[in-house]
């Protein structure tokens, strides 16, 4: 199994990256995680005619501009969007005319994508997807959702955006790969829900995981690959199998 990450910075796309999306290449399915900028690269990786299931973390801009950039692909097997019970809401909002095309064939969506689209709103547990998937909900403006996911007999937890919360836990317990947001350089007390190398750092100890990587690198305070180098060691004081992550790297699993 594979990991390339597409886009790792957030709020804006900056010289040091896309906005954040990430692809798993696993043995039977491909899985993406958020629809930033980054997401225009999925062909040059998706070779394969297998399954494609992209899931959503929350609806803030940085992650769900790469809707726009779908009309390019030519998906044969189509493409399963995921996102949180209750968010079908938002999706409807963005992504249809005249802010984009739309993705389903409906008769006001003239110019719908040019391939297949199947929508599921999920709950934390026991959804109906091909592997098992939990949908949690963590800390972030206007609602946030991470993902646990079982592929290829491993754990990967993915947190979208968010600060340490009570579901961080449930999130990260015993993964295999616990890949965390790192929007600050240090701990701040906000009302956005983010975090520092520190407290990701913390969370991956306390959560018995076996690797952590940081991205969602805030572009406004990382300025520079350097910096989120800096993050890097600062994690790796307190949990040492820790990576920071840049665009277009590749991790096997």
């Amino acid at each position: 199994m594979k990991i390339i990450f597409l886009g790792t910075n957030g709020w804006y796309t900056s010289p040091t990256g896309n906005t954040a999306c990430i692809l798993i290449d696993s043995k039977d399915y491909y899985v993406v995680l958020d629809a930033g900028n980054g997401i225009y690269k999925l062909d040059q990786y998706i070779k394969e005619n297998k399954p494609i299931y992209l899931f959503i973390s929350h609806f803030h801009i940085d992650h769900v501009s790469g809707f726009h950039t779908l009309a390019k692909f030519e998906f044969k097997q189509g493409l399963d969007i995921c996102m949180a019970k209750g968010r079908r809401k938002d999706l409807d909002t963005l992504v249809h005319p005249p802010y984009t095309v739309g993705i389903e064939n409906r008769p006001e969506n003239v110019n719908n994508l040019p391939f297949d689209v199947r929508l599921h709103e999920l709950l934390e547990k026991n959804n109906d997807l091909p592997f098992p998937v939990s949908c949690i909900e963590l800390f972030h403006a206007y609602r946030g959702h991470g993902y646990r996911f079982e592929l290829d007999g491993k754990i990967i937890a993915y947190s979208g955006d968010t600060g340490i919360c009570e579901n961080s836990i449930k999130l990260a317990k015993n993964a295999d790969i616990l890949i965390h947001e790192c929007s600050y350089d240090v701990a701040k007390d906000d009302q956005w829900g983010h975090v520092d190398p520190t407290a990701a750092a913390k969370l991956a100890k306390r959560s018995n995981v076996k690797k952590l990587i940081l991205t969602h690198f805030d572009a406004s305070i990382y300025t520079t690959l350097k910096k989120r180098n800096g993050a890097k060691k600062k994690a790796q004081k307190i949990f040492p199998n820790t990576a920071a992550a840049r665009d277009d790297m590749l991790v096997n699993l």
